[in-house]
């Protein structure tokens, strides 16, 4: 079996589950708890705290654990909104963010607020320039994400966050899949909010973080109790967020070297399709893009058919972001980069991992090609 699904989830990595374990059985207690069995994992939540400010680059005392990195970005995205009424109702987001980011502002849209959507080029880039050109005086939120899920193509971070800092507007980062593939620095970065997810970097679902930039104004999504200091109720995951921590601590350590191997089966990857496969393209920037992830339209084919394909050899890839398979609408990442409807229907998402070798790669191209002629109706 090849998965080259990984910016869909990832598998755990061995050290994670070991790492988490010991919180499943004999460390049960609550961390609220002021006796022995709270204490004990009391600690090593903070622990984790640490670990995850030192891959995202900002204090621990800024890292708010959540259920997902969708919870993440719905807090930001309706927290800084519900902070800043009074302010302003003006949000600008990307046409191409993910929908746990776009949908909360759709919502927010229906609910008395003003959205501009900003466009990206064919190469799925985001224009600095028309971006401070669209705020206004009733500007709260800016939401333009680290690394596109879809392309791997990455925002010009710094750039914007600059432009926010001049004018006084808070800037909201989706960093789900950037985290672990390229370096963060929330501390320089002018990001006042960055949403983090466990399952994206070899940790199991179901936590995550929002980092909140010390002073910025996020009203609680969730409510209950005073954990997470007062920003998000509810007793932690102690489990997934022990888990989460030394996700993060194995991502700073071995980022570099994974990602240069990665990059390689990517190209790799890339170089025989385009070599065997008549009229295959490349969506996306082929440079500003992150190392593990290709985009690859495959004219007169459609996507899901291939995929079937693929899946009866063995070989696990998507068609866009996981939450919206089994769709048959478009990708809208696609139609907002201006490509043809004709070729965003056969377009497939390869998406590498630390798992994957070259073996892997020649197989896929071994198969694929033949996949594709079959579909097009040729011997």
């Amino acid at each position: 079996m090849i998965y080259l699904d990984h910016n869909a989830t990832t598998p755990v990595h061995p050290d994670v589950v070991e790492a988490l374990l010991p919180f499943l059985t004999e460390k049960f207690g609550n961390p609220s708890s002021i006796h022995w069995a709270g204490r004990a994992v009391k600690g090593a939540v903070e622990e984790a705290r640490e670990q995850v400010a030192l891959l995202a680059g900002c204090e621990p005392g800024e890292v708010v654990f959540t259920a997902s990195g969708t919870e993440a970005d719905n807090m930001a995205v309706k927290g800084v909104a519900a902070a800043l009424r009074g302010r302003g109702n003006h949000i600008i987001a990307s046409r191409v963010e993910h929908p746990a980011v776009s949908n909360p502002c759709l919502y927010l849209e229906h609910n008395g607020f003003e959205v501009t959507w900003l466009d990206v080029d064919r190469d799925g880039l985001l224009d600095p320039e028309r971006l401070e050109a669209a705020i206004t005086d009733q500007t709260v939120l800016i939401a333009a994400m680290a690394a596109n899920n879809e392309t791997g193509v990455l925002f010009p971070t710094g750039e914007i966050g600059a432009i926010a800092a001049r004018h006084r507007i808070s800037f909201f980062c989706d960093g789900v899949q950037a985290a672990g593939k390229v370096p963060l620095d929330f501390r320089e970065s002018g990001i006042s909010l960055l949403a983090l997810s466990g399952h994206k970097l070899y940790a199991p679902k179901g936590v995550g973080a929002l980092v909140v930039r010390r002073g910025v104004k996020c009203h609680p999504l969730v409510h209950g109790g005073s954990q997470e200091r007062n920003r998000r109720g509810g007793t932690e995951n102690v489990a997934g967020i022990v888990a989460f921590g030394k996700a993060c601590e194995i991502s700073r350590e071995t980022m570099v070297h994974d990602m240069a191997r990665i990059r390689g089966l990517r190209d790799r990857l890339e170089e025989g399709i385009l070599a065997q496969v008549p009229d295959a393209r490349i969506n996306g920037h082929r440079e500003l893009r992150l190392a593990n992830t290709t985009n690859i339209s495959f004219a007169g084919v459609e996507a899901d058919s291939l995929l079937m394909g693929l899946d009866l050899e063995g070989i696990a890839a998507s068609s866009g972001a996981a939450c919206s398979s089994g769709t048959l609408k478009l990708s809208p990442v696609l139609a907002a980069m201006g490509i043809p409807a004709g070729e965003a229907k056969g377009s497939v998402r390869f998406s590498l991992g630390r798992g994957n070798t070259g073996d892997e790669i020649d197989r896929v191209l071994a198969v694929l090609p033949g996949i594709v002629a079959r579909l097009r109706g040729k011997p």
